[in-house]
């Protein structure tokens, strides 16, 4: 094989290390964003928090908030552009601080019991031997988050050590009486097998009437009846007539179908708009939150001292701190640009509401702010504004448009809160179809299919018609 040397020229494309970084904090939510500016605080020993200047939105009560200029040199940075706010710390308190300021009036507030201590706690009341006591704490350990032992009491029994079974003489029957205990605790229906179970035994607590009666057979024995709001089967099977079905499914709707659900309560999930909408003169506005934006700058002193020296051991640091700066102005440049397009193209929804929203997509404001589609994509991913519509995220004010019989467009927002508006003004005896659905948007212009009003419905978590009927 012959060797030979060959000049070859070629283009590619290399993201700089600023590059790189600017992308990294444009698409990190606001609370990741908190995190990875820390982490440089904590990195970088020329960067530190900048002080808290007292400056924040309606110092008054009932003030406007101030509209963005664009222009932060003068508030956001110091005189050579290395500062940066880093939150709304307490800031300049004056005087020394004690151990009083240390308080956290949180800590002395009462703790809520999980389900497991709050079963222990009434078991600890009973007179008890400990293997009793013992195995009421292994049932209660055996419930899943709704309260309910889902596990066979033979299957519990059999994953016990034989060797605890031969010195203790424990038999199954223990645990029929420990579950027995359990069922008599409260919440009342804790310990059932499933949601019946634990419908007729908080129905078995309510005074004994025929309406009771008949609640208590239709939950035993016809559940999934009223699952399908199938009333005309319920009528035949529980002999009874409309009014009388109808008192006993309230009486069923007015119980608790997961006994431990107040244990199981999700973790919240804290979101800090990253702008504000607002209307000021007749015209919506967007502004940056300042309770979303860091403080921080580079330490002076430092810098001074390395420009002098003319680099040194921490010159890379310096540089990296300043591109910093850099990359989190960018950041919330573009964020506010991307705001203030998506409220000038979206005014109607935020006078109007959903009704009103206008067909969008990430093109559009790629185009108009001359940005590439994946920036504007990264933009509005956990983004979010406030306004007093409430809180969105960016996303949510794109999506995809149905023709109109006029040639105009409709926006699948605007689809969705019609149909929606058109389900809570029907008749609930007689509740609208998909078909009667599209049959009425296509009345007001809106031609959609059956098939795509059943998605935008089920997207919403609304239920099919069969299962919206009432007595």
């Amino acid at each position: 094989m012959k060797q030979s040397l060959q000049l070859k020229l070629s283009q590619q494309l290399n993201l700089t290390p600023q590059l790189q970084q600017s992308i990294k904090l444009l698409q990190l939510s606001t609370l990741e964003f908190r995190q990875e500016i820390e982490r440089y605080l904590i990195e970088n020993p020329l960067l530190e928090p900048g002080e808290d200047r007292g400056e924040g939105p309606g110092d008054g009560e009932g003030d406007a908030p101030a509209e963005s200029t664009g222009d932060d040199s003068g508030s956001e940075y110091g005189a050579e552009g290395d500062d940066w706010n880093w939150g709304n710390g307490s800031g300049g308190g004056s005087g020394g601080q004690g151990d009083d300021d240390d308080f956290d009036p949180a800590s002395n507030t009462a703790r809520e019991l999980t389900l497991r201590e709050h079963l222990l706690e009434q078991a600890g009341l009973l007179p008890l031997p400990a293997l009793d006591r013992a195995v009421l704490g292994l049932l209660i350990d055996a419930l899943d988050d709704d309260g309910f032992l889902t596990q066979p009491l033979e299957e519990i029994f059999a994953q016990l050590p034989e060797e605890l079974i031969a010195e203790t003489g424990l038999e199954l029957e223990d645990l029929s009486v420990a579950l027995a205990r359990i069922k008599q605790f409260e919440p009342i229906g804790v310990g059932a097998r499933d949601m019946a179970e634990a419908l007729a035994m908080q129905l078995r607590q309510l005074p004994a009437d025929d309406i009771r009666q008949l609640a208590l057979q239709l939950v035993e024995g016809h559940l999934d009846l009223l699952a399908a709001r199938d009333y005309t089967r319920l009528k035949k099977a529980l002999k009874c007539d409309d009014a009388q079905l109808k008192a006993a499914n309230t009486l069923i709707v007015g119980l608790n179908p997961r006994p431990a659900a107040r244990w199981a309560a999700l973790t919240p999930r804290y979101v800090i708009p990253d702008v504000i909408v607002y209307k000021a003169r007749g015209k919506w506005r967007a502004r940056l939150n300042e309770a979303a934006r860091p403080r921080f700058r580079v330490n002076r002193m430092y810098a001074d001292i390395l420009q002098r020296s003319e680099g040194g051991v921490l010159a890379r640091e310096l540089q990296e701190a300043r591109w910093l700066v850099k990359s989190v102005q960018q950041r919330f440049d573009t964020i506010l640009r991307v705001a203030e397009a998506i409220v000038a193209r979206q005014h109607a929804f935020f006078e109007h509401g959903e009704v009103a929203m206008r067909p969008m997509v990430l093109r559009d404001i790629a185009e108009e702010l001359e940005l590439h589609e994946s920036t504007i994509s990264r933009v509005t991913s956990q983004k979010y504004l406030h306004s007093p519509r409430g809180l969105f995220e960016f996303k949510y004010f794109f999506g995809s448009h149905v023709e109109t019989e006029a040639g105009g467009e409709c926006s699948a927002t605007a689809i969705k809160a019609i149909i929606k508006q058109l389900i809570q003004n029907e008749d609930k005896n007689k509740p609208l179809s998909d078909s009667a659905l599209a049959e009425t948007l296509s009345r007001q212009g809106i031609v959609v299919a059956r098939r795509t009003v059943a998605k935008y419905r089920e997207a919403m978590q609304i239920a099919p018609v069969n299962q919206r009927k009432t007595l």
